[in-house]
């Protein structure tokens, strides 16, 4: 019981601060749990598929070759999980009535994407005990809510675009981008202090999600109603 607290506690702190910066209209609570499930289930169950899929089209057996870590990071890894929550914002999300202003595609995409890291936590804590839930509550979590922050910024502007096939596929691409190079980075831990480039580019991410949550609630059309 307390491997699983602590491997979900980071995900409530998460779900619960895009909540409460939500600030001019709120999404129904019971669409945002819904939408934490899909990613906790199906979302993981998408990922599974495409990971057996690229094992036997692509496998990468070379845990030394920078070449082969670059493709596991940015598509066997990246792409995969990303398109994995991508397709249930794009489908089950924006077409909803509630989907209703742009921060809403930062709320619908985080709360799929910390339904994934709850699996996903879940399962490498239970496997590596409370150091790696302390380790994951300050790297991999955060990691996952800023790419799903930068994906629903501009899937919460295409709702609302002429532009959207363009502005889905943007945010796809960032979340794919900042993801990829956390884990690159990680993946050739074998040269010496390159670890730090994931960090960096968590960084980087952390203050760019700031500023597209910033930039979302700004331009709500519900903040002239409050």
């Amino acid at each position: 019981m307390k491997l699983l607290i602590a491997a979900l506690l980071p995900i409530l702190v998460v779900v619960c601060l895009i909540y409460y910066l939500d600030k001019y209209e709120k999404e129904p609570k019971g669409l945002l749990i819904r939408h934490f499930f899909l990613g906790a289930i199906v979302s993981i169950i998408i990922t599974t598929i495409i990971y057996v899929a690229f094992d036997y089209v692509l496998p990468l057996k070379d845990d030394f070759s920078i070449i082969q870590q670059f493709i596991k990071a940015f598509i066997v890894v990246a792409l995969t999980e990303e398109f994995s929550k991508y397709v249930i914002v794009k489908y089950v999300a924006q077409p909803n009535k509630a989907f209703n202003e742009p921060y809403d595609g930062i709320a619908y995409a985080v709360m799929v994407s910390m339904g994934f890291a709850a699996t996903e936590n879940i399962m490498y804590v239970i496997d590596g005990g409370l150091g790696t839930a302390v380790v994951r509550a300050f790297t991999a979590v955060p990691a996952h809510a800023t790419f799903a922050v930068l994906m629903g910024y501009y899937m919460g502007k295409a709702k609302f675009s002429n532009n959207r096939v363009k502005l889905n596929l943007i945010g796809l691409l960032l979340a794919v981008v900042f993801h990829g190079a956390y884990d690159f980075f990680l993946f050739i831990e074998f040269i010496p202090g390159i670890w730090i480039g994931a960090f960096v580019s968590l960084g980087i991410g952390l203050v760019l999600s700031r500023k597209a949550v910033i930039k979302h609630q700004n331009n709500s059309h519900f903040k002239e109603i409050k």
